[in-house]
């Protein structure tokens, strides 16, 4: 196995062209186990972490997309993702805080998650979740494209991806409303989703945001429950008044989360017990993100 190390970006972007099936490593959270376990043995190794702008962001305003956006590095650490962004990207760094133990949070990265594409990543809920808006920034020595995030995942650890391409960043809003994210596990720390859910309000636009994890062959939308309470709160003019979004409602935006899944059994859970929990969180998320946009309200009157 070839191991490589780039100092800079273009030098990475020229190994990888010279080396279609090379595997990108930064935390190693995840390759490294798939080395370990000699699941997977790839012809070469293309180390990014002398590459230091990876490990950085920035926040401003991009063409293609309104208002604020947080440009984060393809290997920012989940650790400084939850320190540093939990007002910008608060359902990501939610998430982020759920990763592994303190070890890998401080080596792990969206970047890694994306690239990894399986569908128990905890930051594809939180990234899908904080809306349409959300770009990947695909890199190669033909140039930079941008990956709408509802068109990256492709199947099973497959993402959209050109051979010849690396992730140099991710583009996502900042938040302009609540967000959450919740997951079931066997235990708090150290261990993969049996599901999860992320869930975002935004209120400049009049939308929701859901994402889920770990119940279906990719991260995908409950478009149907996003639609259905987007229209409760406009037709009921909840989004100005704070009011109650009732309990009929709640049940109702559950059923639909857990109906947009399509989970199997596994040895870390049965479908139907990944259905019952996205309804569960699904409410649960809903209820405190709704809970916080009242008090908002009502701190603003």
């Amino acid at each position: 196995m070839e191991f490589l190390r780039p100092a800079t970006w273009d030098e990475a972007l020229a190994a990888k062209a010279e080396n279609p099936s090379a595997v990108p490593i930064s935390g190693g959270t995840d390759v490294m186990v798939e080395l370990n376990f000699d699941r997977h043995r790839p012809a070469a190794l293309i180390d990014l972490n002398r590459i230091t702008e990876l490990t950085e962001w920035q926040s401003g305003t991009y063409e293609g997309q309104e208002g604020e956006v947080v440009r984060l590095g393809s290997a920012v650490p989940y650790a400084r993702i939850t320190k540093e962004l939990s007002g910008p990207l608060q359902g990501l760094a939610i998430a982020g805080n759920t990763v592994g133990s303190p070890q890998i949070r401080n080596r792990g990265s969206v970047g890694g998650n994306l690239g990894g594409a399986s569908p128990a990543g905890d930051a594809h809920p939180a990234l899908l979740a904080a809306g349409r808006d959300v770009f990947v920034e695909a890199a190669s020595v033909r140039g930079t494209r941008l990956i709408a995030i509802d068109d990256f995942y492709v199947g099973v650890k497959r993402n959209s991806l050109e051979p010849d391409e690396l992730i140099r960043a991710i583009r996502i809003p900042v938040a302009d409303g609540p967000q959450q994210f919740s997951k079931i596990g066997t235990r708090n720390a150290m261990v993969i989703a049996v599901c999860a859910f992320g869930f975002a309000l935004h209120p400049k636009n009049g939308t929701v945001g859901t994402g889920i994890g770990s119940a279906a062959p990719t991260p995908r939308r409950a478009v149907e429950a996003e639609e259905f309470l987007a229209g409760e709160l406009a037709s009921r003019n909840l989004w100005n008044s704070g009011g109650l979004i009732g309990p009929a409602a709640i049940q109702r935006f559950g059923e639909l989360v857990s109906a947009a899944a399509s989970p199997i059994d596994d040895v870390r859970g049965t479908a139907a017990y990944r259905r019952h929990s996205l309804a569960v969180m699904a409410r649960r998320t809903l209820t405190w993100t709704w809970n916080e946009y009242t008090q908002s309200l009502r701190s603003a009157a």
